[in-house]
């Protein structure tokens, strides 16, 4: 059985160590929710003062250019191509991933009616994200297509000459179960079906190639494992092969060819910056710029591959010693246990008491979440998120001691801990 000394003795030798010192964690905190809400980094505050103080309040509105604003989306957006394998001026960040889904869908789409217009079907998975499966059901309504969903397992048979657009989540947000990338999409090209991916629980998580995998568009959010805070700017990217064949939905001057021309008339930018939409949020973009910069600082340990390395030996490490010490506690397993086949969370089932199992363990400084089960296939689950740029190995041993006495004790049990709030 692996014991308290070992862990200290595998963060005492991890090459990574030295990133937790980039980031604000609470004292007596076991942050295990940075696939929900990345922590804050340390030098946020500081860039986010100067961006209100200085480059807002001082130099006004010559910020746009002496200060670089106008092209924050690009400048950001060039950082996150690193960690997802895009390429130079590829992704932009802005908007929010529902809003670059509702884009980069509509176009995929329209390349669809013009390549294959029998084409009617969107197929995705049956547990992906609720706001992805939304806004593909809302397009499908005024576009006269049909979402079709499936199970995890039934992708491939799904992929029928009915089939324009598969869209599909990389790492599952209930599960942690992540697909081949490179392969699914293979798989669909071979049908001559399009590939939308939503990397939200990917980008500074796990390694991303989507040039590689020849992936036609994918998006992701800022504010997860990317650290950018709440609310924080998404990204979008899309091939290359794809990005000037027709326009995206939401044709805002920030996408104009020429925005400060004002024409009445719209003339799409080449490229990706054409995905924009409005004028473009600064203050959040500036905060987002230093979460990226941690994933960035890691380049020197070896980048997201060194970061993945990690990350598998944590969650292993939590899968095994949650099955050696809280054995017969009713904790089942949802997230895979074969590396290729695992993101960065370790997600838990129990028949009863999930949420409140949750809420005693955040009353004690391990914080994970809990998300709903379907009354069906879908259990009930405890998620906890494994960020290696600030998660260590005794932090695991921690956690998995305070869950252990939280179903020892019965703790869990307590009114407080079961009365439901607004987010969970």
């Amino acid at each position: 059985m692996t014991t308290l000394q070992d862990c200290i003795a595998l963060d005492a030798k991890d090459p990574l160590r030295a990133l937790r010192d980039l980031f604000n964690i609470p004292a007596g905190t076991i942050y295990l929710d940075g696939n929900s809400l990345g922590v804050m980094p340390t030098a946020t505050p500081a860039r986010v003062a100067d961006t209100v103080a200085r480059e807002w309040g001082t130099d006004l509105i010559q910020s746009w250019n002496k200060n670089g604003w106008f092209g924050m989306p690009q400048q950001v957006g060039d950082k996150i191509a690193r960690l997802i394998g895009a390429g130079a001026k590829e992704v932009v960040a802005t908007d929010s991933t529902s809003i670059n889904l509702f884009k980069v869908l509509s176009a995929a789409m329209n390349i669809a009616a013009a390549d294959a217009p029998q084409r009617k079907q969107i197929v995705s998975e049956r547990s992906n994200f609720p706001t992805d499966l939304y806004i593909a059901e809302a397009l499908c309504q005024q576009n006269g297509m049909e979402l079709v969903l499936v199970e995890p397992e039934d992708i491939a048979a799904s992929l029928t000459a009915n089939v324009a657009i598969l869209m599909l989540t990389h790492v599952n947000y209930r599960t942690g179960a992540m697909h081949d990338m490179a392969a699914v999409t293979a798989a669909a090209h071979a049908e001559g079906i399009l590939t939308v991916w939503d990397l939200a629980h990917s980008a500074g998580a796990v390694p991303v190639n989507l040039t590689a995998a020849k992936a036609d568009f994918a998006v992701g959010c800022g504010y997860k494992y990317l650290n950018g805070g709440p609310g924080a700017p998404a990204f979008v990217w899309v091939n290359p092969l794809h990005t000037d064949r027709f326009w995206q939905p939401l044709a805002g001057w920030w996408g104009h060819a020429t925005p400060f021309e004002f024409t009445p008339d719209y003339r799409p930018a080449p490229g990706i910056t054409r995905y924009q939409c409005g004028t473009q949020p600064i203050i959040s973009l500036a905060a987002l710029d230093c979460g990226v910069d941690t994933l960035l600082a890691a380049e020197i340990h070896g980048g997201m591959a060194a970061l993945r390395t990690k990350s598998l030996a944590l969650t292993d490490l939590f899968i095994s010693l949650v099955e050696e010490r809280c054995e017969a506690r009713g904790l089942g397993l949802a997230t895979p246990r074969d590396h290729a086949q695992r993101g960065s969370q370790v997600c838990l089932t129990r028949e009863e008491g999930a949420y409140a199992i949750v809420q005693a363990l955040i009353a004690r400084g391990v914080i994970g979440d809990y998300r709903a089960g379907d009354g069906g296939r879908h259990k009930d689950i405890l998620r906890f998120g494994f960020t290696p740029l600030y998660i260590g190995f005794e932090d695991v041993w921690n956690a998995v001691e305070h869950l252990c006495q939280v179903l020892e004790s019965g703790e869990w049990q307590r009114p407080e801990f079961n009365t439901k709030h607004a987010v969970t």
